[in-house]
């Protein structure tokens, strides 16, 4: 068995359930077909276990045995394709960073990324910068020819609308209390129970109404994820989300997935690269996205831009953005999904933005229309916000009203479970170093250290 965690093999997992035997049953059938000369096999359900866990036999031989039997109880030919067992096996690592040309290929690999992307190992990784090959597949080609699909379960309208109502109510859940339970969230579950979906029934409508609804739910992971502080994790979400997006031909969406992944490379310390991706997702999207969409695909480029101190940059886009959101009108196409992006919105990243580029009294003014931003429905957001006003008061020596910025943070976010926001609260300490001998310092930096909450 090699040293190192592998994929499970989905292949032969949905094989394997196919048959209705057990492990030891197929184990069983495994051995007595060994050859009658030489030596005879004696695998156990637990050799099956590791089989279907991603190691795969080292001698071909077996691998042969294993699919002859399992053609025999399904009445039909199963080749090593088929089962996942030619090739090499694929180290869990290097799961999810692939964006198949082949749509079969990419839902596999998709359901392979949900069902293994909860792993330690895969939580220990850092970000992978892994976002160039599939924002480039996805710009070349958005989306796929819609197909039908006739296989296993019948899939339904009724399907889809439950999985964009679990998406919804994920994102509100993650704003109010942050992703730190992403790995036992109900989202996970629900995207690691959907293989019988994407291997199931479906119209090429529907397939890519499911195909859609899969892609949101693991953009929101994703984002859940790399607020919990797992950009390993949170990468190969997002790169699923964004091939789920073009096997729906839903360019809009695929804007919306660009543009996060954009705030996702912006989070990780990529600010430049940050800003070609929203540019391009905002180019992409022209003709295709909404107005709320497209203000999106803007502001995350405003925030990479004044990141980079690019101040004309930042200020153009964050103007087109605010152009966009005031354009919006009644009746018109507003996909719920992204009903967040608001005038609030803006302002409150508006807040950051301008005191990234030193501009600390517009920073705060701008923290004025923010504040219509409700605190029981976005509350990591208004948190972080309370951080960012504060360090703008920490720039300008302002002492009594950068501590007194501090303790409504932590009043705000001490319920939330995000190490993303966090890390603005700490941000700020570090810029009180200078007053680090004064009482009221020392006494925020004790409520940051001991009153926020730790994620698993």
């Amino acid at each position: 068995m090699q040293s190192h965690e592998l994929a499970p093999n989905r292949l032969l997992g949905a094989l394997f359930d196919e048959t209705g035997v057990s492990r030891k049953e197929l184990a069983r059938r495994v051995n007595a077909k060994s050859p009658s000369t030489g030596r005879q096999t004696a695998y156990s359900h637990t050799h099956v276990g590791r089989w279907l866990g991603g190691v795969k036999p080292k001698d071909e031989a077996v691998a042969q045995r294993i699919v002859a039997v399992l053609g025999e109880l399904l009445g039909r030919v199963v080749t090593l394709a088929d089962a996942g067992l030619g090739g090499s096996a694929i180290p869990i690592a290097n799961v999810g960073l692939d964006f198949p040309q082949d749509r079969r290929a990419a839902l596999e690999g998709a359901m392979t990324c949900w069902s293994t992307v909860h792993r330690r190992q895969v939580l220990r990784l850092p970000g992978a910068a892994a976002f160039t090959v599939p924002a480039m597949r996805w710009l070349a080609q958005p989306a796929d020819e819609p197909a039908a699909q006739a296989e296993g379960v019948n899939v339904a309208q009724s399907d889809v609308d439950r999985l964009w109502a679990t998406a919804a109510e994920a994102q509100v859940w993650d704003s109010h209390y942050g992703g730190g339970d992403w790995r036992t969230s109900q989202v996970l579950a629900c995207l690691r129970g959907a293989a019988p979906l994407l291997k199931g029934t479906y119209s090429a409508e529907t397939g890519q109404a499911l195909h859609a609804a899969l892609g949101e739910l693991s953009r929101v992971v994703g984002w859940a994820a790399l607020d919990a502080g797992h950009p390993g994790a949170a990468d190969r979400l997002l790169i699923q989300a964004l091939r789920l997006a073009r096997s729906a031909g839903d360019i809009e969406l695929g804007s919306y997935v660009l543009a996060t992944m954009s705030l996702a490379a912006f989070l990780s310390g990529r600010p430049s690269e940050a800003a070609e991706m929203a540019s391009a997702a905002y180019e992409r999207g022209r003709g295709h996205a909404a107005p709320r969409v497209l203000a999106f695909c803007r502001l995350a480029q405003s925030r990479a831009l004044a990141r980079q101190g690019d101040g004309a940059g930042a200020g153009a886009a964050l103007a087109h953005c605010e152009t966009l959101l005031s354009g919006i009108r009644p009746g018109g196409h507003d996909p719920s999904y992204i009903s967040y992006m608001t005038e609030q919105r803006l302002a409150t990243d508006s807040v950051e933005i301008h005191r990234d580029l030193g501009l600390t009294r517009s920073a705060r003014e701008w923290a004025e229309p923010a504040g219509g931003m409700p605190v029981d429905r976005f509350t990591r957001a208004v948190g972080i916000r309370a951080a960012v006003v504060a360090t703008t008061y920490a720039i300008d020596r302002e002492l009594e009203q950068a501590v007194a910025g501090g303790h409504r943070s932590v009043d705000i976010l001490s319920a939330v479970h995000s190490p993303r926001a966090h890390s603005y609260l700490h941000d700020l300490v570090g810029r009180l170093a200078p007053w680090k001998e004064d009482a009221r310092v020392r006494n925020l930096a004790h409520r940051v250290r001991t009153e926020l909450p730790p994620v698993a």
